[in-house]
């Protein structure tokens, strides 16, 4: 079997750890040569170094708890915390977990976990600083970020659901890449930097930015893609997709086909790639002979 359909049985398959399908996108990144491809792999295996290496999909929004101590021995626990109560220069970094833990222990937080729920303590500074301006004639003495586990578990499947919308689109430009030699460049870097910030990070103003060799030449062509989306918008009507999918699908190809050849399409086409990497193991198979098609209209 390729490298490139281990892979992509590796992604479909929930049993298969995260780490083993990422050590499988290592050596796949080695022979692509590609050093996006290869860093995100080894800061999703290893963890992120900063904030501001993070994709979107490791940072959520979280509400607070928190026990209080007030007179006469009374007290609160496992209050919720209002942020508007918080100066308004702390409200962000409490609003958003922010994950940099390798898959590994994100995968072992997630199977260990009985209460369905996960903490991040406030800084005991920040707990000292604002813990009387919350509860009247109340005393903050210990807070925390709730953080659901089916939010680390969505986390996790979003990087399934884009190793696997990537390596679909590798081999239907290179079906033998995944046997390529290291270094080999099987696909043209120029083409390898649109896929990875298409479908890895989402990225997709800087498709042609990151690039001065790549030329976009996605004219519109009216009759061609009013064709395009009606023959992918009948395969997905035909599937067996479930009815609530079908329509969010199509209502958002219905907004690319609306808003073609402005600026409005970009918004569109993001929007439709999220709903296909969240449910990638049932669209994948019908949306990806389109995929080309549906991002050379960017412009």
């Amino acid at each position: 079997m390729s490298l490139l359909r281990e892979i992509q049985d590796a992604a479909i398959d929930s049993s298969v750890e995260l780490t083993v399908l990422l050590r499988k996108c290592k050596v796949l990144a080695a022979k692509l040569g590609n050093a996006e491809f290869k860093q995100w792999v080894e800061n999703e295996l290893n963890g992120y170094n900063s904030i501001e290496e993070l994709p979107d999909y490791r940072i959520i929004r979280v509400n607070s708890k928190g026990h209080f101590s007030g007179p006469f021995g009374s007290g609160l626990n496992y209050a919720d915390i209002p942020l508007f109560c918080i100066p308004e220069n702390f409200r962000k970094n409490l609003q958003y977990c922010h994950f940099m833990e390798p898959v590994a222990a994100m995968e072992v937080l997630v199977a260990d976990s009985e209460e369905g729920i996960a903490q991040e303590p406030w800084n005991p500074d920040l707990v000292v600083h604002v813990g009387k301006k919350i509860y009247k004639q109340m005393n903050c003495i210990q807070a925390w970020k709730v953080i659901p586990i089916s939010a680390i578990a969505a986390t996790l499947d979003a990087v399934r659901n884009r190793i696997l919308s990537f390596v679909l689109e590798i081999e239907a430009e290179a079906p033998d890449a995944g046997e390529a030699p290291i270094n080999s460049n099987p696909v043209s870097q120029d083409r390898l930097h649109q896929i990875f910030n298409t479908y890895i990070t989402g990225n997709v103003q800087n498709v042609a930015t990151g690039s001065t060799h790549v030329e976009q030449n996605a004219q519109y062509n009216a009759g061609a893609n009013d064709e395009l989306f009606e023959k992918l918008i009948d395969a997905i009507s035909d599937s067996s997709v479930e009815t609530d999918l079908i329509s969010e699908i199509v209502t958002a190809l219905e907004g690319m086909r609306a808003n073609q050849g402005t600026s409005g399409y970009k918004q569109h086409y993001l929007s439709f790639m999220s709903i296909l990497a969240d449910h990638m193991q049932v669209l994948g198979p019908i949306v990806a002979p389109f995929l080309p098609a549906l991002s050379g209209i960017l412009s």
